[in-house]
């Protein structure tokens, strides 16, 4: 078969015929299978891509087949930094070479064979996509979720950007490689934080995989306890958050962040510059960096001292990096007898180390002894469990305003402004006279301007365009300034899913009534470095637009499948630098796209992928043939064979339960064991065709009709023109894919394995109505087994069933 003339037939077909076109009218039977969309790279898709969206394409037609109406759109991730990079390196606008590219990806996708309805398409870098963008972030803001402050951030200084933590690897910028410094900016946030215990809570109930809800969780990072107020000699004050209040009695220093407000003013003349010196070479570091376990834990001493609230004692205050400004109060206190980094630290600082809680059970209680127990040295809280001491401590306190119960978060306010050019305008005008004030609706959306200069000087580079920046106050009419930064673009894509299926909508970013019916998203496929951002980011737009009355449903995505990560032939992950990217080009070219995703689809685990080796994909190939053949063989076959026998059941039964791993391995994802299960039921057709060379019975061709319909989800091209090939006049993704006979599971007789001393000696053909006691008398009445235990003692008979039958003399 040639199949790369076969692709060309049947995508045209395909394209006449509108195969994949998404009917609204049938939106109560629909199944919305998306994959995260794709930023527009220039390169060629490599095989990383075809992982993701081959695979995934398959399960869309495995759930078209089974009669479902499925909503399966395709778009782009468009706006970003790389584009501006690559502008400021080649001079070639950022819309010019992504634009560009999405053509060219777009082509490539169709070249894939799925079932992307490309009506539906959105990319966010279009305006008529961004001016809803923009809409949102004017939702929010109205309902008091997105405001504008100063804080510490991680900037680029050749990118000229606010860089996320995760942007930031090992001190340096993942895009250019230079070293990223903290400095202080004033940056629009949204107020994720109101929705913490919502997004914590959610998760509980998702289909998704536990790592990723832990994740998660652990971002989200809930903990109760108390919180604590230290006063400083010097008159400041400063707070602490504490889960283990019972251990205060043992506080021996506290700790500022490097970046607090307070570390200026009571820093003591004599550390000022050492001081000074150390928040510079901390502002170098990433949050990331400084809070791994794995790094040293550095600090300097202020000078100054704090007052324990608890006991009176005069402890020192330190700086150091592991503590963060923008996470808690940006203080913590140290105690090194119950905590190994204060320990740890206490050790290096030659600061005291003294016990408050001892073990209850009398076990080893070695310093730093973490866990609960009760506490000593503790004044009147003596004997009291943790759990006791915990609240006690914090309730005393509270009669002198000096300490509450409180719970506390790891998650912080989503910081969404971007001093780059290539991002959606954020829309706000800042007026001298009325502040910052939001663009009229009317007036959306607010364009990207073209001509912009790109080149880095540490300013937003919209600063530099006369004709964007200067614009009349909608309130008051006077001479305003445009807001130049733009908004990240996990902005944009927070929101893409709900404009899929209403991307035409001039009026609105989406009709709520139609939403409603097509979301949430029912299989959501992506990888799993976007748990912590994206999938968190798109659950809090998702709530928040439900509580502006916009949705009425609470999560985006209800099931979620992570594909995993095909390395490179070295084990490496692909990249250029290391000259590993594997393209598929030259084996599409040579076997056609339908082997190809055949072998991704059955040389690994989707969800766990693994290093490219491309020695198994002549194997897959071959298999095809073997099918092709099958389909040749039954189309020629006599099929006057009446009698029902041994043979047809076993066939039936074979053919049944492929249908039945199948369906659930493709449900699973499981497409590596699916693929060996028809490759069993192939085999099994081949024995009955060997045994049965003139002529066969119907169920024949019966099974070799559903071997091809089991197929095509993963070889669609292949399984159309073999379904053709058989007389077939409805395209197979117009049929219903194979249901088990489950009484064809059932069979009047099983094969087992006869083993004496538990080695194999004899196979026998069992009614498969027999007990275990009834498998002992059959097995033993057979002549062949009788003769091999002749003369022995049976000391103990085991049966498996339907499996063996170990004889032990």
């Amino acid at each position: 078969m040639d199949y790369k003339k076969i692709e060309k037939k049947w995508q045209k077909k395909w394209k006449d015929e509108k195969a994949y076109k998404f009917d609204p009218e049938k939106v109560g039977e629909k199944k919305y299978v998306l994959e995260m969309f794709s930023y527009p790279s220039g390169a060629k898709l490599h095989v990383g891509h075809w992982y993701n969206y081959g695979p995934s394409d398959s399960y869309a037609r495995f759930k078209r087949m089974q009669g479902y109406e499925v909503f399966h759109p395709m778009g782009f991730d468009a706006f970003g930094l790389p584009a501006e990079n690559y502008a400021i390196k080649t001079g070639i606008h950022p819309k010019d070479s992504t634009f560009k590219n999405i053509k060219t990806m777009e082509k490539q996708l169709k070249a894939i064979g799925a079932t992307y309805d490309w009506n539906y398409e959105v990319i966010t870098a279009d305006s008529k996509y961004y001016r809803w963008t923009q809409w949102i972030f004017l939702q929010l803001l109205k309902a008091g979720l997105a405001y504008r402050k100063e804080a510490p951030v991680n900037w680029c200084p050749s990118c000229q950007t606010v860089l996320a933590n995760e942007q930031v690897k090992d001190g340096d910028c993942e895009r250019c490689g230079s070293v990223v410094v903290r400095k202080n900016l004033t940056q629009w946030f949204f107020k994720i934080t109101d929705y913490a215990d919502e997004l914590l809570a959610g998760l509980d109930g998702l289909d998704w995989p536990e790592k990723t809800k832990l994740m998660q969780k652990n971002w989200i990072g809930k903990s109760y306890g108390g919180e604590i107020e230290f006063t400083v000699l010097t008159g400041q004050s400063f707070k602490v958050f504490t889960t283990r209040a019972d251990t205060l009695f043992g506080v021996s220093y506290v700790v500022l962040a490097p970046e607090h407000p307070l570390v200026a003013k009571l820093t003591t003349p004599d550390r000022a510059a050492a001081v000074a010196a150390y928040v510079a070479d901390t502002g170098k570091v990433n949050e990331i960096e400084r809070l791994s376990t794995a790094r040293e834990k550095s600090g300097i001493f202020t000078g100054a001292y704090a007052i324990n609230p608890i006991n009176g004692r005069k402890v020192p205050v330190y700086i150091a990096d592991y503590v963060l400004a923008s996470y808690g109060t940006g203080a913590v206190m140290g105690v090194p007898s119950h905590d190994e980094r204060d320990f740890i630290f206490a050790k290096k600082y030659g600061l005291p180390i003294e016990r408050v809680v001892k073990s209850a059970d009398g076990s080893a209680d070695e310093l730093p002894y973490v866990e609960y127990g009760v506490n000593v040295n503790s004044g009147r809280f003596d004997g009291l469990t943790t759990d006791e001491a915990k609240i006690a401590i914090v309730q005393e306190l509270q009669k002198n305003g000096k300490g509450e119960l409180k719970t506390n978060y790891r998650l912080r306010d989503w910081l969404v402004s971007r001093q780059r050019y290539w991002g959606a305008p954020i829309p706000i005008i800042h007026c001298p006279h009325c502040g910052a004030v939001p663009v009229p609706e009317k007036d959306l959306p607010v364009l990207l301007p073209y001509n912009v200069d790109f080149t880095p000087d540490g300013k937003s580079p919209l600063l530099k365009s006369d004709e964007f920046m200067n614009v009349k106050c909608p309130v008051c009419g006077a001479p305003a300034k445009r807001e130049p930064d733009t908004l990240d673009t996990f902005v944009c894509s927070s929101w893409y899913f709900l404009r899929y299926p209403d991307n035409k909508n001039k009026k609105k970013a989406f009709d709520g009534d139609w939403i409603n019916k097509m979301l949430p998203v029912d299989k959501y496929i992506g990888g799993a470095e976007h748990a912590c951002m994206h999938l968190l980011y798109a659950r809090f737009f998702t709530k928040a637009l439900r509580d502006m009355g916009y949705l009425n449903f609470d999560e985006p995505f209800l099931s979620l499948v992570h594909q995993g990560l095909i390395l490179g032939p070295d084990g490496n992950k692909m990249s250029k630098s290391l000259g590993n990217v594997v393209s598929p080009d030259e084996t599409i070219k040579k076997y056609g796209s339908d082997a190809f995703r055949l072998y991704l689809m059955f040389g690994f685990s989707y969800i766990e992928g693994g290093p490219w080796s491309d020695k198994g994909i002549e194997s897959v190939v071959r298999f095809m043939e073997r099918v092709e053949r099958l389909a040749q063989k039954a189309a020629a076959a006599d099929l006057s064979k009446s009698d029902y026998g041994k043979e047809e059941k076993e066939l039936n039964y074979i053919r049944n339960s492929a249908i039945k791993s199948v369906t659930r391995d493709m449900e699973a994802f499981g497409f590596n064991t699916a693929v060996a299960r028809l490759m069993e039921l192939t085999n099994a057709l081949y024995a009955y065709d060997n045994r049965n060379p003139d002529i066969k019975h119907a169920v024949f061709k019966a099974a070799v009709k559903d071997l091809i319909l089991l197929m095509a989800p993963m070889t669609p091209h292949f399984a159309e023109e073999l379904n053709e090939s058989l007389g077939g006049t409805v395209s197979v993704f117009k049929q219903r894919y194979p249901v088990i006979d489950e009484s064809a599971l059932t069979l009047d007789e099983v094969e087992i394995a006869v083993q004496i001393n538990s080695r194999v000696k004899a196979k026998l053909n069992v009614p498969s109505a027999l007990d275990e006691n009834g498998v002992k008398e059959f097995a033993l009445s057979q002549p062949q087994i009788a003769a091999l235990v002749s003369g022995a003692e049976i000391k103990k008979i085991v049966v498996v069933p339907k499996r063996l039958i170990n004889i032990i003399l």
